[in-house]
């Protein structure tokens, strides 16, 4: 048998070529994540803190904002005619100017479009005050030499987002399931069993604007979450416009906890808080589908990171967890079960936030002692002597993170009166086919290739396949980062924010705001530069080519307002970006002025 040497020398050449290895740098431990590439990916840096910026970065930064929130404006008026208003009690209907959109639908989806672009163009703009230029400190894992203070970042996020505030929901319907099943729930009715168009009749005013696809199926949403929409319901009653402004209220809470918990994360992970806000908080799919479209993810992903960063106060604090010698918690001690108690809370809103439990508990574990090669270096004969404190402290860790989650679950089920029905209806969405999942994107393809053969449609065949297969390969990821967080490779927010790639990448059904489950987290954590290349090109891509276009859109009307949109976004950038003639001859006037006034 060949020796490994010369095997292992050539593949340490290949990754050195490819830049996944520094010339020169030690082998990594392969053991630690269980191959090379995880621990030679170098995702992370630690990046340096630098000044602000200049007064002439500051007017470019005022003029950026400026135009991002121009692009916010141009939404909210083509919203008034691309969003999703409710069937009945239309607030904009009759009124003879704000309801001029929805009577132009191609002027309305031309200013939609445009908008969206010219915030997008605003937010890549806005990143050279962030991470820095792209084809200079992107691209060489270097920070910008200035960057824009928190203060200015929070002002443009909050001036971006106010036109949100006032929006109709746009690009998704989702709301109106929301405010149809916690009808249900107000009712008394079991909203796991009972669908919108069952309990409350298909003429009823939220049923009316629920969408087709999801009037007869149940509630796939925490018992916490519908337990809020029930409150909002007793508020509210059946004014539609009024439940649309209370639920988003509880975006906007969700969209704050990730503004608090965010750049506190990053700052952990040695990562500009700027740059993890610009890339996570400000995100256009954010913007546009959280706040926007009125998503529980913003509640979730908020609740999550906030619990997260509570989580890590206590694990990382210099004092003990509990006072010495009871079994009392001390404020570290209370701060880790508050966080835990946040988070579990969290997965009541929706379960795929209950991934972040695990790598609570990989810190914690860590903290008392438990390490990777303990656990798989140890001979068969010494195992338990050698493995002794990793496995009790992963045990400790996994108990009392375990308990925490169930005690949160049982008081909310129970508590709210909703049971546990939610466990039976978690795959509610996989009547949907995205394209955007990996296992559903295959089988379709595959599906219709055979329909090309003429082999038959065999589409529902790989589905039934191909998903439960994409859940065990998702499960395997999550398994792995977990390891790696353990031994240390990675910084548990970092792997969360892996595993949540994982767990998109092969979710059966697959939204294009669900890119921010792992965009969030690893923001306050992966600098690398492919990394943020990647995730700065999905998010713009995603934020672009998701249309607000309605049911009884022509083609050629889709196409007049592109065209129309990419000429508007084209003047609008000269003008705001451009030097005009005008003001060209004035510069130089006042150039060619300057000298004579001096010499006075």
């Amino acid at each position: 048998m060949p020796s490994r040497g010369p095997i292992r020398a050539e593949f340490r050449k290949v990754l050195e070529y490819l830049g996944l290895r520094r010339v020169g740098e030690p082998e990594p431990d392969k053991d630690a994540t269980g191959d090379y590439g995880l621990a030679v990916a170098r995702l992370h840096g630690d990046e340096a803190e630098v000044g602000p910026l200049t007064p002439a970065e500051n007017k470019r930064l005022l003029r950026i904002r400026l135009f991002g929130s121009m692009g916010s404006v141009l939404v909210l008026v083509g919203s008034l005619g691309t969003g999703a208003l409710p069937v009945l009690q239309n607030p904009l209907a009759g009124m003879r100017v704000l309801s001029l959109p929805s009577r132009m639908w191609p002027t309305a989806l031309t200013f939609s479009l445009t908008g969206v672009v010219i915030l997008v163009l605003a937010w890549l703009l806005l990143g050279k005050f962030a991470v820095g230029r792209l084809g200079v400190e992107v691209m060489k894992d270097r920070s910008p030499q200035r960057r824009m203070t928190r203060s200015q970042a929070d002002r443009t996020l909050l001036v971006w987002i106010i036109p949100f505030v006032l929006a109709p929901p746009m690009l998704s319907k989702d709301v109106y399931s929301y405010l149809a099943q916690s009808e249900i729930a107000a009712r008394g009715l079991d909203p796991y069993v009972i669908s919108p168009a069952a309990g409350l009749g298909i003429d009823h005013v939220f049923t009316r604007s629920v969408p087709n696809i999801w009037r007869e199926t149940p509630a796939p949403y925490g018992p916490l979450f519908l337990w809020l929409g029930d409150q909002i319901t007793h508020l509210t009653g059946e004014n539609i416009p009024a439940a649309l402004a209370a639920h988003r209220v509880l975006a906007l809470l969700g969209v704050a906890m990730i503004v608090w918990a965010l750049p506190r994360l990053a700052r952990r992970c040695g990562v500009s808080p700027v740059a993890a806000l610009w890339l996570g908080a400000m995100n256009p799919l954010l913007i546009l589908h959280l706040v926007g479209g009125i998503h529980n993810e913003a509640l979730m992903l908020g609740m999550m990171l906030a619990g997260l960063e509570l989580c890590f106060r206590g694990i990382d604090s210099p004092q003990r967890l509990r006072k010495p010698g009871s079994l009392i918690p001390s404020r570290p001690g209370w701060i880790l079960i508050a966080g835990v108690v946040v988070m579990a809370g969290s997965s009541m809103i929706k379960v795929s936030s209950i991934l972040a439990l695990g790598f609570v508990g990989v810190a914690l574990a860590r903290r008392w002692g438990a390490t990777l090669p303990a656990l798989r270096h140890a001979p068969v004969r010494e195992y338990w002597q050698r493995s002794k404190r990793s496995v009790l402290a992963l045990l400790g860790a996994a108990g009392l993170v375990g308990a925490i989650l169930v005690v949160v679950t049982v008081v909310i089920c129970v508590g709210t009166g909703l049971g546990f029905g939610w466990t039976k209806t978690l795959s509610t969405g996989g009547v949907v086919r995205s394209w955007m999942s990996m296992p559903t994107f295959m089988s379709v393809t595959t599906g219709r290739i055979g329909v090309l053969l003429g082999l038959g449609d065999q589409t529902q065949a790989m589905l039934d396949v191909a998903r439960p297969v994409g859940q065990v390969i998702a499960a395997i990821l999550v398994v792995r980062w977990l390891l790696a967080a353990l031994a240390g490779r990675i910084h548990p927010v970092g792997a969360l924010g892996l595993a949540m790639g994982s767990f998109v990448l092969f979710f059966p059904f697959v939204q294009p705001w669900y890119l921010l489950w792992c965009i969030i987290p690893l923001a306050a954590w992966a600098t690398g530069r492919w990394f943020r290349i990647i995730a700065i090109t999905l998010s713009a891509v995603m934020a672009i080519v998701v249309l607000p276009t309605g049911a009884g859109t022509r083609g050629f009307q889709l196409a007049e307002a592109i065209v129309a949109a990419v000429l508007l976004v084209a003047i609008l950038t000269a003008l705001f970006f451009e030097e005009m003639p005008w003001q060209r001859r004035k510069r130089v006037n006042a150039e060619k002025t300057a000298p004579a006034t001096a010499e006075k």
